[in-house]
């Protein structure tokens, strides 16, 4: 089969004949023959594919911020796993594999095999399979349709209780916690900027500042 090559910003992707469902670009993933540069994944149907450079305020230092305090959170409470970006989160049901900016993984949710460690071909974990417990994306110029739209759709239907999304690159830093109903998503209410949690049973809020060079910086409060 033909390998088909994609261009974007001067860069390209080639992406093998095969390749042509989930099942089929898991098994790429795994493969030497996978990009290491930009953020691939499959949803929709189809290979999505995203060579654009990181932003650092608004996306870097955001994620950063939110994987310390949650890790802290999740590590010094015992609850479970909480997961950074770089790792495959794949659901059969819901046909999809993406690298989230952040997944926590219960330890219930671990033991029950709700989600299962996947081993690559030359060993360890290098994927996650089935429904974690929350996840995070963080939006950027690039996936606005793919976090706001694409990946809320797929997340619901895969049964993933909370959704975080956060969005950094306005003046004012926007942050919603959407819990699953039977309809799909529901954004939680605010108070004074507050989000409550029931997966972690306490609320956040996202607080911008400046650093003493007039930067941006971003503080997950929580309580």
């Amino acid at each position: 089969m033909a390998t088909a090559t994609i261009n974007l910003d001067d860069e390209s992707v080639h992406i093998p004949g095969w390749v042509i469902d989930l099942a089929s670009f898991r098994k790429w993933y795994q493969s030497d023959d996978f990009p290491k540069q930009g953020r691939l994944g499959y949803l929709d149907g189809g290979i999505v594919v995203d060579l654009s450079m990181e932003q650092f305020f608004s996306h870097n230092q955001v994620r950063t911020e939110f994987g310390a305090v949650l890790h802290f959170l999740v590590k010094s409470d015992q609850l479970g796993r909480f997961v950074t970006d770089g790792m495959l989160l794949s659901n059969v049901e819901a046909d999809f594999a993406t690298e989230p900016d952040g997944a926590f993984l219960s330890h219930e949710t671990l033991n029950s095999g709700q989600v299962r460690l996947l081993e690559g071909s030359r060993g360890g974990a290098i994927e996650l399979e089935g429904t974690p417990d929350m996840v995070l994306e963080i939006v950027s110029d690039s996936s606005v349709r793919k976090d706001t739209v694409a990946l809320k759709a797929a997340y619901a239907e895969a049964g993933i209780r909370e959704y975080w999304l956060v969005d950094a690159r306005g003046e004012k830093p926007s942050f919603d916690i959407f819990s699953r109903s039977a309809k799909g998503y529901v954004a939680g209410r605010k108070q004074a900027g507050w989000l409550k949690s029931a997966v972690f049973g306490k609320s956040f809020r996202l607080v911008q500042s400046v650093d003493k060079r007039g930067d941006p910086v971003f503080t997950l409060e929580v309580r």
